[in-house]
This record gives C-alpha cells, sequence and structure tokens, in this order.
C-alpha cells in the first residue's frame, strides 16, 4: 500500500465507498465522477502505478475477469460496454494506481478522446 494513494487507502477501508465486487486480487467501486450510466472502477489490491506496472499474468487476469463479472452485473453485457485503462499524463490517468473503467449504459462514441 502507497500511503498517500486514494486507491489504496480504499481498498483497506481507510475511505469508506460501497462496493460493487471484489476478488482476491481486485476492488470494483463506482467512479464518483461517473461519464456514463454505468461507471464502475476495478482497483487491483495491491498498489500498481500503472499497467506498466503490471507483470503478474493472474493479478491482470483478474482485474479483467471482474470487469467481466461487473459488466454482467450491471445488465451491460447485452448491448455491450467499454474497459478502459488510462496510462500516464498524456493517456488521461488521474489517480496514480492502475485502475480500469467499465462504462455503458449507453452508446460510446469513438475516438474516445
Amino acid at each position: 500500500m502507497a500511503d498517500d494513494c486514494l486507491f489504496c487507502r480504499i481498498v483497506v477501508g481507510e475511505i469508506a465507498v460501497p462496493i460493487v465486487a471484489q476478488n482476491e486480487y481486485a476492488v470494483a467501486f463506482r467512479d464518483i465522477h461517473p461519464q456514463a450510466p454505468v461507471h464502475v472502477l476495478i482497483v487491483p489490491r495491491r498498489h500498481l502505478g500503472s499497467v506498466l506496472d503490471g507483470s503478474d499474468l493472474v493479478e491482470l487476469g483478474a482485474l479483467t475477469a471482474l470487469a467481466s463479472e461487473v459488466a454482467r452485473a450491471e445488465g451491460l453485457a447485452p448491448e455491450g460496454f467499454r474497459i478502459v485503462t488510462n496510462t500516464g499524463l498524456n493517456g488521461g490517468q488521474t489517480v496514480p494506481h492502475l485502475h480500469m473503467h467499465v462504462l455503458g449504459g449507453r452508446s460510446m462514441k469513438w475516438p474516445p478522446g
């Protein structure tokens, strides 16, 4: 855990948020600034600054599996959804802890940014 990391503090319960889903490797909760009717963040329990810091295939796979579980539970699977991982300043990453955005409930535009 990084002491100054917002998502690490959420994972350990220092900051209380409603948990949407979780597994051994990751926790899912709603984004406080949703960009779609459904906007859930998936964060690893272990602090990783970005996807560039991830090398454990089981851990990374567990994040994706949890994103799929959330999409199904939120009713997004039939119509489709988007999973986004922003990396670095130019990628739009605002919290330096790896996280996936599960977005859905509306049609997604392309290109996204």
